[in-house]
C-alpha cells in the first residue's frame, strides 16, 4: 500500500519524506489555510521535496471553473494531481482533464455509486472518506471493501485512497482489505512505528549492553 501525507505543512512532509516512507501527498483548502501561506508558494514546495503526486484542489464548483483552476494548478509542477469533488461537474471534469493525461484524484466520496462514476470518469484515485463516515455511525471500511469489490469486478483502473484516516487501526483494516493508498495525517504515520513491546525489548537490549562495557566503532 502507498503512504501519502495528509498535510501542508512542509516540515512534517520533508521528515516524513526523509525516512523514506512517502510516495505522495494530498492537500486541500483547509490544510492549506491551516499551513498560512499561499497556495501556489506552498504546493511548489511540497513538489520539489517529493518525486510521487501532489494533489492540488480546485475550489471552483462549476465545470468551466474546475478547468480553469486545473490549468493553473497544473503549470505548479509535473507531479501535480488535481483534486476534484464528486459532483457532476467534477466528474465532467475529470473526464476531460484525464483525456487531456492529467492525474486526478476525485475527493469527498461517501458512497460505492460515486466511487463507480469516477472509475467511469477515468479517475486516477478515489478518495472515499473513512474518519467522516465512522462520525456518523457509518463503518468507513465498509465502504473500502465496497469499492474494492466493484474495481476488481470490472478491473478499473482508478486507485482506492483511503481519506479521513484518523488511527493506526485504520491504515491495518484499510490494508488488509486492500486499499492502494492511505493518505495519513504525520502523527499517525508516526504512530504506526509504535509498539510497547518494541520499546520494552529495545531497553532491556541497551541495559544489557551497557553492562558489557563494550562500543562498536
Amino acid at each position: 500500500m502507498k503512504f501519502f501525507v495528509d498535510t501542508a505543512d512542509v516540515d512534517e512532509i520533508r521528515e516524513i519524506n526523509d525516512i523514506g516512507l512517502l510516495d505522495g501527498v494530498t492537500t486541500n483548502p483547509s490544510l492549506i489555510m491551516k499551513s498560512g501561506r499561499d497556495i501556489m508558494e506552498v504546493t511548489k514546495e511540497i513538489c520539489d521535496i517529493v518525486d510521487g503526486p501532489v494533489s492540488a484542489e480546485v475550489t471552483a464548483t462549476d465545470y468551466d471553473g474546475m478547468i480553469k483552476e486545473a490549468a493553473v494548478l497544473e503549470k505548479i509542477a509535473k507531479n501535480i494531481c488535481i483534486k476534484l469533488p464528486l459532483t457532476l461537474d467534477g466528474l465532467k471534469a475529470c473526464k476531460t482533464l484525464t483525456g487531456r493525461g492529467m492525474k486526478v484524484n476525485v475527493t469527498l466520496c461517501f458512497s460505492a455509486n460515486q466511487a463507480l462514476l469516477a472509475a467511469k470518469a477515468g479517475a486516477t484515485f478515489i478518495s472515499p472518506f473513512i474518519g467522516r463516515l465512522d462520525d456518523l455511525g457509518v463503518d468507513g471500511m465498509e465502504l473500502i471493501e465496497e469499492i474494492r469489490v466493484i474495481y476488481d469486478n470490472y478491473d478499473f483502473k482508478t486507485e482506492i485512497l483511503a481519506a479521513s484516516i484518523r488511527s493506526a487501526d485504520h491504515v491495518k483494516q484499510a490494508a488488509i482489505i486492500g486499499a492502494d493508498v492511505a493518505t495519513i495525517p504525520p502523527a499517525v504515520i508516526k504512530s504506526l512505528a509504535k509498539h510497547a513491546l518494541t520499546d520494552k525489548g529495545l531497553d532491556a537490549f541497551l541495559a544489557d549492553w551497557a553492562k558489557t562495557g563494550q562500543k562498536i566503532e
